[in-house]
């Protein structure tokens, strides 16, 4: 799907993006309503817009806002699952649009940074990564194996004493989430579809839309993709198979002129050399050095709970930054904060037709690795949306369970 964004810009230095949209801009005549202006809903708008539907979407608090899962900084975008192809070929997908997206934006969203991802071979993660590399191979995707002599030469920056071998991704990097969501948001809008920053009340199937305010939106068709709220919003269904978890993001200020550790040299980066799964990012514009444990956290009540890390996590993290990279080991927080995943049993995205209103469909559980397939996730619920899309099997409500098994990585 090509996607014409010339206008994006325009629109962007014209007004901010909530200007004018105090009042609903209609109540009736969409053809599609998309609740949830994160980065699975802002690309499924833009992908029935391109279909030639009518849009309105519909948003709480507004685009990727600091309680969304797509809020925040920055997220990896790589193409290394294992053996799981279907989100290797979505996240290469994902990959052109977002560097479309981002060469018309007027600050970048995609920093070509490459992945780096480590292994060790008593790691039960090693197989997993190891089988993988043909799938890689079979889509045409570049893949660098490399021996920890070679990754301690190519990034100095690691300590790669206790890695046994490292992929290195040369094609992805890193997408600056929020600024990616609004600037996707502005083109969608720059091209006629529309935007209301309203609350849903817990929808009925058959039945239009209801604001607090009295308001009623009316759609030939209903997109759900609310994160963590879509579990609010349909209790019934969802209730007991989506798992919001609590997750610590931290930033650390390298030090004085140290540019080794700026996207230029340092790529983004896993690490599943230990039981806990550790990510980060170089430091993308001044931000800082951003790390975080993806282990889940426990369940939380988004809605109720202060964000506000733990001496627990930020020991954590520190202990394994002075670990794999030593000439942080001493280097200031600069900042911290508290987002969410919302997992499904297994880590697999819900992206299906509501079982009892068959002109809705339900998006969501991202799962902490969900933003780079953005692209590929709003194409495939925009063709259930106008019956021009075949069913994924793993992304139907039917295959979510009520226990966190975990096997998406």
């Amino acid at each position: 799907m090509a996607i014409t964004r010339r206008t994006a810009l325009g629109a962007m230095a014209a007004a901010p993006l909530l200007a004018g949209c105090a009042h609903l801009p209609s109540t009736r005549g969409w053809d599609a309503i998309v609740v949830g202006a994160g980065v699975f809903g802002a690309w499924t708008a833009t992908a029935l817009q391109a279909a030639g539907q009518k849009v309105l979407l519909v948003d709480a608090w507004g685009p990727a806002h600091a309680r969304a899962s797509s809020g925040g900084e920055s997220r990896l975008t790589r193409a290394g699952y294992g053996s799981d192809a279907i989100y290797s070929r979505m996240s290469r997908e994902s990959l052109e649009d977002w560097k479309r997206l981002s060469q018309d934006a007027n600050l970048p969203l995609f920093h070509p940074t490459g992945v780096l991802n480590l292994f060790r071979d008593d790691n039960p993660y090693t197989s997993h990564a190891t089988g993988g590399e043909a799938v890689l191979k079979d889509l045409g995707i570049p893949l660098e194996r490399l021996t920890p002599a070679q990754v301690a030469a190519r990034f100095p920056q690691v300590n790669a004493g206790d890695v046994s071998f490292g992929q290195f991704e040369p094609d992805f990097g890193v997408l600056m989430a929020r600024r990616s969501v609004m600037t996707l948001v502005q083109a969608f809008l720059a091209q006629g579809g529309a935007y209301a920053q309203t609350a849903i009340l817990p929808p009925q199937p058959g039945e239009a839309l209801r604001t607090p305010q009295g308001d009623t939106l009316e759609g030939t068709a209903y997109v759900f993709a609310c994160g963590p709220w879509l579990a609010k919003l349909f209790p019934g269904l969802l209730a007991e198979k989506l798992f919001a978890t609590r997750q610590e993001i931290f930033f650390f200020g390298p030090p004085e002129g140290a540019t080794r550790f700026g996207p230029a040299t340092m790529p983004g980066w896993t690490d599943f050399t230990q039981e806990a799964v550790h990510y980060g990012f170089p430091d993308l514009e001044g931000r800082g050095f951003k790390i975080a444990n993806d282990d889940h956290g426990p369940l939380v009540d988004f809605d109720a709970n202060d964000r506000l890390v733990t001496p627990e996590g930020l020991a954590g993290v520190r202990a394994f930054m002075a670990h794999r990279f030593p000439a942080l080991a001493s280097a200031p927080l600069s900042e911290s904060r508290v987002c969410q995943y919302e997992n499904s049993a297994t880590g697999d995205f819900l992206i299906d037709r509501h079982p009892a209103w068959k002109n809705a469909v339900l998006v969501g559980m991202g799962s902490g690795h969900g933003f780079k397939h953005g692209p590929a996730v709003g194409r495939r619920a925009a063709a259930l949306v106008t019956g021009n899309g075949a069913q994924e099997s793993r992304f139907t409500l039917a295959s979510k369970a009520d226990r966190q098994q975990r096997s998406v990585h």
